[in-house]
């Protein structure tokens, strides 16, 4: 029988996965609460992926299918979703990673974030970076916290992506969303001419090189605010890999120049909830204070991490006390929370009662 990638995705919706993985030779698969889950169907041929390409590839991107390695693109079947999908080739084999965006673009507390995030949709310039690996929900919270700025705020948002994800409705707000390939040819460019078309507030799909990252730099210099996405898992990994991104001589000027223009950080990884079915953000949250941005403009990074665990006066929070509330509220089990947790030893001590007389008043 045909593979039929449209009810194959309304079915992935309907069960709430995440992903669908799609691979010749293989059985179809799907990601489910974080677990890979294997379709009980036959596997896909050639036949099929070239069937799948077929229909998901737009217009404008089907010439260069034997031109590129892996392509991005979004795909959108009314009523049920829209789907941002990866192109890739394994062992000579094509393949699809097709991640599921709902329409849906849920409130800060909808998703379980600090309510302390909700202040940097007030800041009127500088640059805020959300950052987590892939698959972290970097995507859905940039855009609860841009539709927060649209409910609230008379601005006009200029969001630059590849492809776009979450699509928005003007409230408050005017927004403008770019993809690249039809919008705008890169990052750089679509940054660049953002400056020229009146914006207060500019998102950067993901920064992926020191062109983007320069770029963005000058946008949040020049009195925007800038959200962007990086793949990195803490405030100080953040700021190492911006700064590492340039050339050993030009590193000492890029400190200067983020610590002058860094407003805040946001980590998140999703946690698999205890009662086994859904997922939970875990979220280290930090604000550029003075003592932060003094840090950074010394290289002295470590003890960044030191004020953000004391630091919940400024509603800052490190990624372990966000993982020790969860588990101390029974939502996540202790195993769990130690395995997403980059400094274990810490976190055992927390569960302990070690950081007791310090840790959220206790």
């Amino acid at each position: 029988m045909e593979f039929n990638i449209t009810e194959f995705l309304k079915k992935a919706v309907a069960s709430n996965a995440s992903d669908v993985h799609l691979q010749a030779g293989e059985r179809p698969a799907v990601r489910i609460d974080s677990n890979i889950v294997k379709v009980d169907m036959p596997a896909l041929s050639e036949q099929d992926i070239s069937n799948v390409y077929e229909t998901l590839l737009p217009p404008h991107l089907k010439p260069h299918l034997k031109e590129f390695f892996d392509l991005d693109f979004a795909y959108e079947i009314p009523g049920v979703s829209r789907f941002r999908v990866n192109l890739s080739r394994q062992l000579g084999k094509g393949a699809l990673a097709i991640r599921t965006i709902p329409y849906d673009i849920k409130k800060i507390n909808e998703l379980c974030l600090p309510e302390s995030i909700e202040q940097f949709a007030s800041l009127n310039n500088g640059l805020v970076l959300i950052t987590g690996p892939t698959g972290s929900g970097k995507s859905t919270t940039i855009a609860s916290l841009i539709d927060y700025i649209n409910e609230y705020y008379p601005k006009h948002i200029i969001t630059v992506e590849d492809p776009v994800e979450f699509i928005f409705t003007n409230k408050k707000s005017i927004i403008s969303q770019r993809q690249l390939l039809i919008d705008t040819p890169s990052f750089q460019d679509g940054i660049k001419y953002a400056l020229r078309q009146d914006p207060d507030v500019i998102f950067v799909g993901e920064i992926r090189d020191r062109i983007t990252v320069e770029s963005a730099l000058k946008a949040a210099e020049t009195g925007h605010l800038v959200f962007a996405t990086i793949h990195t898992n803490d405030a100080v990994q953040t700021v190492n890999r911006i700064v590492n991104m340039f050339d050993p001589s030009d590193r000492d000027f890029i400190r200067l120049q983020v610590a002058a223009i860094l407003r805040g950080t946001i980590s998140q990884k999703l946690i698999p909830l205890k009662s086994g079915s859904g997922r939970r953000p875990a979220c280290e949250v930090l604000v550029a204070t003075p003592t932060v941005k003094d840090f950074i403009e010394k290289d002295e990074l470590e003890s960044i991490y030191d004020l953000v665990k004391k630091g919940s006066f400024n509603n800052m929070i490190t990624m372990n006390s966000s993982l020790f509330r969860l588990y101390e509220q029974d939502l996540i089990s202790e195993e769990a929370a130690i395995s997403y947790s980059d400094n274990k030893t810490e976190l055992q001590q927390m569960m302990r009662g070690v950081y007791h007389g310090t840790f959220g008043g206790k």
